[in-house]
């Protein structure tokens, strides 16, 4: 069995245009679980976050043998645009942008005035209620807005790499990432949501 130890994505992926199929296996083994986090996290829904993952593979592979790809050590970004242009295809397929809805699954909790005697894990609880009152204010964002927070916070790409990702400007993807604050201070306002981390 061939061994694909210190082989990078870029090697792997002209490997498999040159006819090594056990080198597209080892290519899909390691960045399967990235990518799939990124599509279920923009789309939010797990039968939906499949499809597009397989859509984006089979156009991996289509693309690969069309020559189409070229080692530019970048493999990773040139995956994730084909993801975000396979998400953007369903988007459009559906004629409206979706936007979470907060319902009893998803609304906001505000932190319980029981605390802890421990003032150490007080502190510990705080944080991790803010973190989780963040991730649910992400939940409410519309789409574009959620993937660019996503990508800058949860991949930490910068603004350039976030931009060429989604094919758009750099002042768009500055521009979703502040209309994304405006949503998410408005909405923890409303719901009178704490958002500051305790030192």
């Amino acid at each position: 069995m061939k061994k694909f130890e210190g082989v990078t994505d870029e090697e792997l992926a002209l490997l498999y245009v040159k006819g090594d199929n056990r080198a597209f296996d080892e290519l899909l083994s390691r960045t399967q679980g990235k990518l799939f986090t990124y599509i279920m996290f923009v789309v939010r829904d797990h039968d939906m976050a499949d499809d597009i993952f397989q859509e984006t593979f089979v156009k991996v592979i289509m693309k690969l043998k069309q020559g189409q790809y070229t080692d530019s050590g970048k493999f990773q970004f040139w995956l994730t645009r084909i993801a975000h242009n396979c998400i953007m295809d369903w988007y459009r397929q559906q004629q409206s942008r979706h936007i979470v809805e907060p319902n009893a699954e998803n609304d906001l909790q505000k932190l319980n005035g029981d605390a802890p005697a421990d003032l150490c894990r007080e502190t510990e609880l705080v944080n991790e209620q803010v973190l989780f009152d963040v991730k649910r204010l992400m939940e409410a964002l519309p789409a574009p807005q959620r993937e660019v927070v996503f990508m800058r916070y949860f991949q930490e790409l910068s603004f350039k790499e976030i931009a060429e990702l989604t094919g758009v400007s750099i002042n768009t993807a500055l521009g979703r990432m502040r209309y994304a604050l405006i949503n998410m201070r408005r909405i923890a306002k409303e719901n009178r949501v704490e958002l500051a981390l305790v030192g």
